[in-house]
């Protein structure tokens, strides 16, 4: 597990889980913050949390794991974003 990658998913969110199957998603390392996190979080849709996946995946940098990253923290110590 890293600490910046697509979250993993709960044993219980099937749907999820197939999806990121279909896409490929689940080949890359998990992390404990991700793209669709700081973009909705439980806000979101599944599929859209799946597209927020494969948009981190496509774009995948340093900068981008920056920028999650606080974004993260900016959150964490906030409370906003938090539900």
């Amino acid at each position: 597990m890293s600490f910046v990658g697509p979250r993993p998913a709960l044993y219980n969110q099937e749907l999820l889980i197939r999806l990121r199957k279909e896409k490929s998603v689940d080949k890359v390392r998990p992390g404990v913050t991700g793209l669709a996190q700081i973009s909705g979080r439980d806000q979101l849709s599944i599929p859209d949390k799946v597209m927020y996946d494969q948009l981190y995946i496509k774009d995948a940098s340093i900068l981008l794991d920056i920028k999650i990253f606080l974004v993260t923290v900016k959150a964490a110590l906030t409370g906003k974003g938090a539900n």
